[in-house]
């Protein structure tokens, strides 16, 4: 910090101009920042400056003090402020040493009551996002292709041709019904609600954007107005919200079913691009015809194999009947021999079981048949009596006996 110095004068103290300003303003930059508030006018902003300058003016008695500001931060604010708006500017006193002209150097710049909208709208936000309005599973899809495209917008908005010159590009056969309200003031929040109302009524509508340009802040709230933020979730199709430039968020984006950066946007989101639907029919026709052909070859390797068979197939039959027959005639040639085997073996075994049944194999063993006189057999003891005459045969012959005792 450059030192002030005073030039002596016999009795007196005096000092140069540029001493003079230098401790006036090494005075003022102790001095705290503050809010000051007023209405801009003439502000200057040229893009070959580093510094934006405007002039406060106290609309009570018109008191009036030089503001300046850096323009990359004037820029960041995005406020687009112009003459006769009310704000509230934070900064610190200096003093331009070489002109002595007094000034405010600007921090940053609020529109007039913007901290207490901003502080409403999160109550607001944290109360509807307690309600589920801007959960992400209400969000719906958008339809392919909407039969009819509803667009809310205002009156000779670029925001209205912006969209509907995007729609009418991308899908010139596109139907598009354009219900124009009021889009900022106190009476757009219920005429925006109506707007959107009336075009739900409407058959066919599948799908509504509600669209606006960039504005201030004030000209965007009733973009964040409770009832329009119930009326977009609550529409029965889906809502693209495209209100403002891409860093502005009103409450309406939150609760829409898809947020566009800007109305171009908005248009690209609702329709398809005509030209790649038909490249997309083109390479779907291409394949289908592929298909087909790949299809009908298959069938006809399979036709030609089938007559391959059907060629071949009374060759085999005969070939196989022939087979069959002369197994038939050999079963036939030798049925004769067989059955002769048969018989002879069942005679065998018929002679067998006689065999074992003939009384001369039981007088074989050791057993004998003993006989009456009269010639009948003797089974029992009262066929005889003592002292009777009986005849015994044995296998190799027979002899006459007597009965000298009958026991029982």
């Amino acid at each position: 910090m450059a030192k002030v110095e005073a030039l002596p004068y016999d009795d007196r103290t005096v000092y140069s101009v540029a001493a003079f300003n230098r401790g006036v303003g090494q005075w003022l930059s102790r001095l705290p920042s503050v809010w000051v508030e007023g209405e801009i006018t003439e502000l200057r902003r040229h893009e070959r400056w580093a510094t934006v300058y405007f002039t406060l003016k106290d609309p009570a008695d018109g008191s009036c003090v030089g503001v300046a500001m850096a323009r990359g931060r004037f820029d960041a604010l995005r406020l687009d402020l112009s003459d006769g708006e009310r704000v509230h500017v934070f900064g610190r006193p200096e003093l331009y040493e070489q002109r002595g002209e007094f000034k405010l150097r600007a921090l940053t710049i609020e529109r007039f009551g913007a901290g207490a909208h901003l502080a409403s709208l999160e109550r607001l936000k944290t109360a509807l996002a307690a309600e589920g309005l801007f959960a992400e599973d209400r969000k719906r899809p958008l339809p392919f292709l909407p039969r009819r495209i509803g667009i809310v917008t205002g009156n000779d908005a670029a925001a209205k041709r912006d969209v509907v010159t995007t729609i009418r590009s991308r899908f010139p056969p596109a139907s598009v019904l354009v219900a124009e309200t009021y889009v900022q003031g106190p009476r757009a929040a219920a005429e925006i609600v109506a707007a959107i109302g009336a075009l739900c009524e409407y058959p066919d509508v599948d799908v509504v954007v509600l669209t606006r340009g960039g504005g201030s802040f004030e000209d965007l709230l009733p973009f964040s107005d409770e009832r329009v933020v119930r009326a977009v979730a609550e529409c029965p199709v889906p809502v693209v919200s495209a209100v403002g430039h891409e860093q502005d968020t009103p409450l309406c984006d939150l609760a829409a079913d898809v947020r566009a950066s800007t109305p171009t946007a908005a248009g690209k989101l609702v329709v398809p691009e005509l030209a790649e639907l038909y490249g997309r029919l083109d390479r779907a026709r291409g394949a289908l015809a592929r298909t087909v052909r790949r299809s009908l070859e298959q069938d006809r390797q399979r036709l030609t194999r089938s007559i391959e068979r059907l060629r071949a197939r009374p060759r085999v039959v005969l070939e196989r009947e022939g087979r069959r027959l002369e197994r038939a005639h050999e079963r036939l040639r030798l049925a004769p021999a067989l059955a002769v085997e048969r018989k002879r073996a069942a005679l065998g075994n018929s002679a067998a079981k006689l065999a074992a049944l003939s009384p001369v194999q039981t007088l074989e063993r050791g057993y004998a048949i003993v006989r009456t006189d009269s010639g009948d057999v003797v089974t029992t003891v009262s066929d005889v009596s003592t002292g009777g005459r009986v005849d015994v045969t044995l296998a190799d012959g027979g002899f006459g006996a007597r009965v000298e005792e009958v026991s029982s």
